[in-house]
């Protein structure tokens, strides 16, 4: 599993040593949370979401103040830290402000009960992930026909969820409804999620996966070799921009040029009503040595300049589909994700 909870320690599998070693990294902190999400032994936003819910937890069972002002305060401090580990991913702020307003809306209570509600918040946040990638995998593997052969990028499985995965997860039960899926996994450099990650996951899962660079796909579009693009994001603007790992926005390029559907997954927790349009996402940049070493071996000239950004934003006018848990919204997105978010509530 991704994360591991004993409601004392959080264990995270280590993403970065995958394919070649499963090995664990034991958290008893917020700190220790929000390291592993920086050097991204644990990605994914779902993920990221969850881990940090466990780390406030963690770190609410650790500090020693007594008054509830003083603890809030820690607690908050805590909640920054972790925050600050990636920007883009806007479900690492949604699950640390669902913690808080736990605590906030708790009233006359203790400490202890405290401790106990954030424990059990986070508990519930990680829960309702696996049932939200069931139900994002129903209502997407409806959209996919029998035979398709689906391209996609980066890791949106169990290892970048709870468990189960997005857009993996929508591929995954078209596989196991029988429908003779195949799937072609871009390697996503520079970090390689695809080739390490989502290949690694669909071996154990039984499915028919080829794994190519990330300049081949084009070519196989144009050879017609390519049915449909799935993917996930990391956050979604109230119009419908798509902020998702880096080379996404050419991959929906490349789709509308062959006339190829370009859908997204993502669950509600992504997509983020408060933010107009992907210009005003914050695009996170990450070191450059990720690009001039590969598994630490230097694969450029020692000195030259490179650039990292992590995520690119995928204008919404290139998105055919974009399928939540609770249900699939198609343009306008400015009004279909929000009646998403009215359809959940009534």
């Amino acid at each position: 599993m991704t994360l591991r909870w004993d409601r004392t320690r959080l264990f995270v599998l280590d993403q970065t040593a995958l394919p070649r070693q499963e090995r664990e990294i034991e958290c008893r902190a917020a700190a220790d949370v929000a390291a592993a999400i920086r050097e991204m032994r644990v990605r994914g936003a779902p993920a990221i979401g969850a881990a940090a819910a466990y780390g406030l937890a963690l770190e609410a069972a650790a500090i020693g103040e007594t008054e509830i002002p003083q603890f809030l305060r820690r607690l908050e401090e805590a909640a920054a830290l972790l925050e600050g580990a990636r920007p883009t991913a806007v479900n690492l702020r949604w699950a640390l402000r669902r913690m808080l307003r736990v605590v906030r809306a708790a009233g006359e209570v203790t400490v202890a009960e405290l401790r106990e509600a954030l424990t059990a918040e986070a508990e519930a946040i990680a829960a309702e992930d696996v049932r939200t990638n069931r139900a994002i995998g129903r209502h997407g593997a409806a959209l996919i026909r029998r035979g398709e052969r689906i391209l996609t990028h980066c890791n949106t499985g169990s290892l970048a969820t709870v468990d189960y995965g997005t857009a993996f997860g929508i591929a995954r039960t078209a596989h196991d409804d029988g429908k003779g899926i195949s799937l072609i996994a871009c390697e996503t450099r520079p970090y390689l999620q695809g080739a390490r990650l989502t290949a690694w996951e669909a071996l154990r899962a039984g499915m028919d996966v080829t794994l190519i660079t990330d300049n081949a796909a084009g070519a196989l579009m144009a050879r017609g070799q390519v049915d449909r693009v799935l993917v996930g994001a990391d956050r979604i603007a109230r119009n419908g921009d798509v902020a998702n790992k880096i080379g996404t926005y050419a991959l929906a390029v490349l789709a509308r040029a062959h006339e190829i559907p370009f859908v997204v997954a993502a669950p509600l927790s992504t997509i983020d009503l408060d933010t107009p349009d992907g210009a005003a996402i914050p695009i996170e940049e990450r070191p450059a040595s990720e690009v001039t070493h590969l598994a630490g071996i230097p694969v450029a000239p020692d000195g030259v300049r490179a650039l990292n950004p992590a995520f690119d934003i995928t204008p919404h006018h290139l998105v055919t589909a974009i399928v939540t848990e609770a249900g699939v919204a198609r343009p306008p997105y400015a009004e279909t994700l929000p009646a998403l978010f009215a359809a959940r509530v009534g």
